[in-house]
């Protein structure tokens, strides 16, 4: 058992690792600058100058004080430790060189399967729509591996935007501790990480916010990604989250991005992980409102909406959860039929 949270401590968590990564922040850009560790514009890419990646280590580094100061040492929690380091050494790396997609692919499946392997973290049953879905050994390992390796690339693609895959994850942290909150679940590992999470992904989110002064780079977003996916994991064995629709509510928008990039791509003929292009839906949006800040939030509040909906589920409001569900449905449609997300649209004369 973790620290048995409550009102108080969960300030003093989310305040500490605020305040820890606001600082190191700056820090960490000084670095990317000096190792040449930057972003440097092109025609798919939004900002006019080089810009600093590297985000990541300030989030991880306060991650590290929020573990020492508020999560106690056990097999599961050296787990998530041993694979965040190997995510975030690959990040490094490819943040100052990039590396080969093949090789950043073999890290992230060295990385789950420590955690699924050495932190016994497995993922046996799934309830879906009222379904429920078993899996046994070795199949159980397999389709965990498998879904760290798909959340942790999925926040790394929606990553096209200032402010746009730390905003959506320091949501998804933060939807994650209100459920645990309203349901008295407050002393697991997932909502520990959660609150230590929220804290560090908002402190570097003051200086990522349009217009950014500085990038999470892969460093950052595949970091995001792996926690996101573990606390997830972390949430079914507690039993905080008792479906899969909560997680998968709260990721709708990088989970409908990511799809939709597939499909554009293959309908195209393309790989549809090695062609990037500026279909995504923050590009869409960008372009009707002409304004970064204003498509960020935009998107930020669709994704809160979507975790209102996780939070009515986690309560057993489906009623309501599903009126709300049925209306996001319809925009993501009206989203899809308007722009070019899926379908290019022939421009007319």
């Amino acid at each position: 058992m973790d620290l048995m949270v409550n009102g108080h401590n969960a300030c003093v968590i989310l305040l500490v690792t605020f305040l820890t990564s606001l600082v190191l922040t700056p820090l960490v850009k000084i670095i990317a600058i000096h190792v040449n560790a930057l972003d440097y514009p092109n025609k798919r890419k939004i900002h006019s100058m080089p810009t600093p990646r590297l985000g990541g280590l300030a989030i991880f580094f306060s991650f590290m004080l929020g573990y020492m100061l508020y999560a106690r040492t056990s097999t599961m929690m050296l787990s998530v430790l041993m694979g965040s380091f190997l995510i975030i050494l690959c990040g490094i790396i490819d943040d100052i060189n990039p590396v080969k997609a093949k090789y950043k692919f073999i890290v992230q499946i060295v990385s789950a399967a420590t955690v699924v392997i050495y932190g016994n973290i497995i993922l046996n049953e799934i309830t879906i729509f009222g379904l429920n879905l078993y899996f046994t050994h070795p199949w159980a390992e397999i389709v965990t591996i498998l879904f760290i390796v798909g959340v942790t690339n999925i926040i790394n693609l929606i990553d096209g935007l200032d402010g746009l895959a730390s905003g959506i994850s320091a949501i998804y942290f933060i939807t994650i501790a209100i459920i645990a909150f309203v349901l008295n679940q407050m002393g697991g590992l997932d909502i520990i990480l959660s609150l230590i999470m929220a804290g560090a992904t908002l402190g570097f989110l003051a200086h990522n916010f349009p217009p950014a002064t500085i990038f999470l780079g892969d460093t950052g977003s595949y970091f995001l990604g792996f926690i996101i996916s573990v606390i997830a994991l972390l949430g079914f064995k507690a039993t905080t989250l008792t479906s899969l629709i909560i997680p998968i509510a709260i990721l709708a928008i990088p989970i409908f991005d990511t799809a939709s990039a597939i499909i554009r791509r293959l309908l195209k003929h393309k790989n549809p992980f090695t062609n990037p292009d500026r279909q995504h839906l923050h590009h869409q949006l960008l372009k009707m409102t002409s304004s970064p800040r204003k498509t960020i939030l935009i998107i930020y509040l669709i994704t809160i909406l979507f975790s209102v909906v996780s939070i009515l589920f986690a309560l057993h409001e489906k009623t309501q959860a599903m009126a709300i569900y049925l209306v996001l449905m319809v925009l993501v449609i009206i989203i899809v039929v308007k722009t070019d997300i899926i379908f290019t649209h022939k421009k007319k004369k």
